[in-house]
Order: C-alpha cells, then structure tokens, then sequence
C-alpha cells in the first residue's frame, strides 16, 4: 500500500510506514534508512514531503540523521516507541502491535465506570487485554462500553477469553457506530502495580507503572469507551507532538 492510500497527510501516512518498518526490525544493525530521494520514487511523494516524514521521525526521537551517511533508526533498548497526535495514531497501534484478551465483555453495575461515561444507567460492560510488542507484554487495559456501544462486538471471536488479534478495540468499535470516534480525553499519572496488574504484565507487586486514562467520544459527544492502561515504563516510551494551532 502506498503512503497516498489514506485520508492523513501524506508526510505523516509516510511516517507510519517507515516507523512500522523500524518496529519490524528492518534498518536494527546500522542498516541506513532508504534516503529521500528512494522514497520519494517508491511511493510517488514529493521529496518535500519525505523530508517532513523524516522531521517528524527526527523530532519523536525514532531515527537519527548523520550528514554524509544518512538516516539510522534509534536503538529502542527494548523499549515500544509510540508518538500520539490523533485518533488515528490510536488506532495504528495494531500495525506493530498484538492485542491478547484476559477478560471477555462482561455485563455488570459499576458506578463509577457508568459515571464517567456519562450514562443514565449503572450498566457497563467490561473487558480486559493485554498487549505486547515484540513478544512482550507492556501494558494491562480495561475498558468499559455502553449497552448500545458494546451489543455489536461482544460475540466477535476477537474479543473472546484468550483471543490474540492485531485489531485495537476502538477500530473494532468504530465500524459500528452511528458516528465516528472524534475525541479522546486523556489524563496520565503514576501508579503502582496491583496484583493482577503484575501478574499480566510480569512486573513485581507495587511496580511503578505509567497510567493513562482515555475516554473516547464520538462526532456527537456521546461517550463510546472509557479505557484506564497500566504501562511498564521500561517498555513503553510515550511522546506527543504539540503544534501550533493554524488560526
């Protein structure tokens, strides 16, 4: 598929490609990035707008550039780098990524779930993945859904009790909604590992662990999952691009 086969920017559908391409191991060893001259020919793009992929990759830290040499992934040290700026970064988690189920969708009262949800009732349903990279578990979601969200997917094979996929839950989502997911709301602090958090994730008890908090809304503000992931800090690099707003 060609960077030009998506509704994103094309310097940033390049991004993509090249940052799946990294997380696969294809430049580990010193092997040189493909130069700008190569893409712009492989994918039919503008050589302005490899030269902003690049810049984009350079700023979050994914790849280096050495004048006379070219450009050269950054040693991960085993860390899962992932640069957030949109619902569809979100989403592209599966592209390098394995979601495997813990927990299938499960009916049941919680309150502060339903509240945060923003729902007239104190139904939820609730599931619980787990997802590696490279074969290592780095981070324990758990998500809750509305009735009218949730009654679409619950059956699929991909959320069932061990069910190991490359899907995320919002692409799974999405498909069926009335509206298309337009909004996360995100919070991040720090919290310690319990226990069943530890045993998925194979830290110790009491771990410090990166949490993000995440409620996805749709086009019309309704509140369609809410998600709280513990992530190991030592798998997992978190970066977000900030820009300046156009007007």
């Amino acid at each position: 598929m060609s960077a030009r086969d998506t509704t994103e920017p094309a310097y940033r559908a390049l991004a993509g490609t090249l940052r799946a391409r990294i997380a696969e191991g294809r430049y580990r060893g010193g092997v040189r990035l493909p130069t700008e001259s190569e893409l712009s020919e492989e994918f039919g793009l503008s050589r302005q707008t490899v030269r902003r992929a690049f810049q984009d990759l350079v700023a979050e830290g994914a790849v280096y550039r050495v004048p006379g040499r070219g450009t050269f992934a950054t040693e991960g040290n085993g860390r899962y780098l992932r640069q957030l700026g949109s619902i569809e970064d979100l989403m592209n988690l599966s592209d390098d990524t394995t979601m495997e189920v813990v927990s299938a969708p499960r009916r049941q009262v919680d309150l502060d779930a339903a509240g945060r949800l923003r729902l007239d009732t104190d139904l939820v349903y609730r599931m619980v993945f787990r997802r590696f990279h490279d074969g290592v578990p780095f981070v324990l979601t758990t998500v809750w859904w509305p009735e009218s969200v949730a009654r679409p997917v619950i059956e699929r094979p991909e959320v069932a009790a061990g069910a190991t996929s490359a899907h995320t839950m919002i692409g799974l989502l999405e498909p069926h909604l009335d509206r298309p997911i337009v909004e996360a709301a995100q919070s991040i602090t720090v919290a310690a590992a319990d226990a069943s958090v530890a045993e998925q994730v194979n830290c110790p008890e009491g771990h410090p662990m990166l949490r993000v908090d995440r409620l996805y809304s749709d086009a019309e503000g309704n509140a369609v999952e809410l998600a709280v992931s513990h992530f190991l800090p030592e798998h997992y690099t978190y970066r977000v691009t900030l820009r300046r707003s156009s007007s």
